[in-house]
């Protein structure tokens, strides 16, 4: 099956008046149609600044190089008002921090409106209030005509990302980016926000690259899983190689670190695997898939 994101030799370097550091270090990847990768590791790794780049939102200080291509397209270096019209029409986002990421003095209906008037500026004001109306349906926000014009304060925190994942998908994307979309939820929520994003991804045919610290939520969704560490790729393969198979240190680390209903409690959890010497190697395979970075 053909992709419908190549990434290929991303380096992302940040600049400073008197410096310039690199986050991002020749990172690759590819997402097939209908297929979520799991992007994760730890704050600091790279994973919401790789998301960043893909949609051309990072700041000015940001300097990119390699190629990210979407269904043909090499998205570094178009044009501004090109790449305007992909965003939240071809790919979409849904943002970390749903408790602070709506404009509070703005009704959510009218929110979920503007990201459809940005690509559809000559439908009708009915029908632009029928597509919002749809969407909040489609993410279980009860009687929605009367929500439409309730402020986000009057949302829990679970109602409130299902409002960021509405917006994200009322353009009909082809490629949905959730960065940490389970943050500071409780457990029940998050469950409900998984299962939701599972039947968008259903019902639309959507592609996902999804982001997160946390390595059960991953295991729950991704389809592949990307491994990162200080900006490099340190393992990727399929669900089951990494959670059942892992090859580099890092990974077995960042797994042996989260407690269990099977856990034993006598033996104290692992500590992360030092990094330098690990991140210093070149990606190899292991199996058919299955990628690690092994040290010189």
């Amino acid at each position: 099956m053909a992709a419908i994101l190549e990434v290929r030799n991303l380096s992302i370097w940040f600049r400073t008046e008197t410096s310039e550091s690199c986050v991002v270090h020749d990172l690759s990847f590819s997402l097939e149609q209908d297929q979520v990768i799991g992007l994760v590791g730890e704050s600091g790794s790279g994973k919401s600044v790789t998301a960043l780049a893909v949609l051309g939102l990072l700041d000015r200080a940001a300097r990119v190089e390699g190629s990210i291509r979407f269904a043909g397209e090499e998205l570094i270096g178009m044009p501004a008002e090109k790449l305007r019209r992909y965003r939240g029409q071809s790919i979409a986002m849904i943002f970390q921090e749903p408790m602070t990421a709506l404009n509070p003095v703005m009704t959510v209906g009218e929110q979920i409106a503007e990201a459809l008037r940005t690509h559809h500026p000559e439908l009708a004001e009915r029908d632009v209030r029928l597509k919002v109306l749809e969407a909040m349906e489609a993410v279980a926000i009860a009687d929605p005509s009367a929500r439409y014009r309730n402020y986000p304060h009057q949302f829990s925190g679970g109602q409130r990302q299902r409002i960021l994942i509405a917006m994200a998908i009322i353009g009909h994307p082809r490629l949905l980016i959730a960065d940490e979309p389970t943050t500071a939820l409780d457990v029940t929520v998050q469950a409900q926000i998984l299962d939701l994003l599972r039947e968008l991804r259903s019902r639309y045919g959507l592609s996902m690259i999804f982001i997160s610290h946390d390595l059960a939520v991953v295991e729950s969704i991704a389809d592949r899983v990307l491994v990162m560490r200080g900006g490099y790729l340190l393992e990727s393969g399929s669900r089951a190689q990494i959670f059942g198979q892992s090859a580099h240190p890092y990974t077995q680390s960042l797994l042996g670190a989260v407690p269990t209903l099977r856990t034993d409690k006598s033996v104290p959890l692992a500590t992360l695997a030092a990094a330098q010497r690990e991140i210093a190697g070149q990606m190899v395979d292991c199996a058919p898939g299955h990628q690690v970075r092994r040290a010189p």
